[in-house]
């Protein structure tokens, strides 16, 4: 079990910077020479990428189902174009030019950024409320010993039902059920 916590907890630390690096070096809100800012970086980009970057490395270190990271690359998206420099946004600049990258677009990024850092708490909380609905174990599924009970999965509901008294505490370190 510790283990497995600690392997969620290094998921997430590594996913908490590699998406603050993604994110941050090409948009030059973290200043390397790899890339120029045309504009000077806003005062809330800053923690628009630490509020992103934290989402998604507790997106990342939730156990769940797997899937829905394309769910959550969609909002680092948004967040990018939310983060990075209106002028230097070639496709805005090619649809509304540089002035109205400045009095258009510039004004649109922070309700982009916004839109993006609750995306991605919705999906943090979805995951983690799959999390707490799934995570405990039943006795035919526990494992004896100390190691890490199964998880219930909403196919088992049926099988639960019959075999086990809901109102009496489970002991989690009994023998496991055996049924048949």
């Amino acid at each position: 079990m510790a283990a497995t916590r600690g392997w969620r907890l290094a998921r997430a630390a590594a996913a908490t910077v590699v998406t603050a690096v993604l994110l941050g070096v090409p948009t030059d809100v973290l200043d390397t020479p790899l890339f120029t800012r045309m504009t000077p970086v806003r005062g809330w980009e800053y923690p628009m990428l630490a509020a992103t970057a934290l989402l998604a490395g507790l997106w990342a270190g939730l156990p769940g189902q797997p899937g829905g990271a394309g769910k959550v690359g969609v909002s680092g998206l948004v967040t990018t174009l939310a983060i990075g420099c209106p002028v230097c946004n070639k496709v805005v600049v090619a649809l509304l030019g540089v002035s109205g990258a400045l009095g258009v677009w510039a004004p649109i990024q922070p309700l982009l950024g916004i839109a993006s850092v609750l995306s991605l708490a919705v999906a943090v909380g979805l995951r983690w409320r799959g999390t707490r609905a799934t995570a405990c174990p039943t006795p035919h599924t526990a494992e004896p010993h100390g190691t890490a009970p199964d998880a219930v999965k909403p196919d088992d509901i049926h099988q639960i039902r019959g075999t086990v008294d809901l109102a009496r505490p489970v002991d989690h370190h009994a023998a496991p059920l055996r049924t048949g």
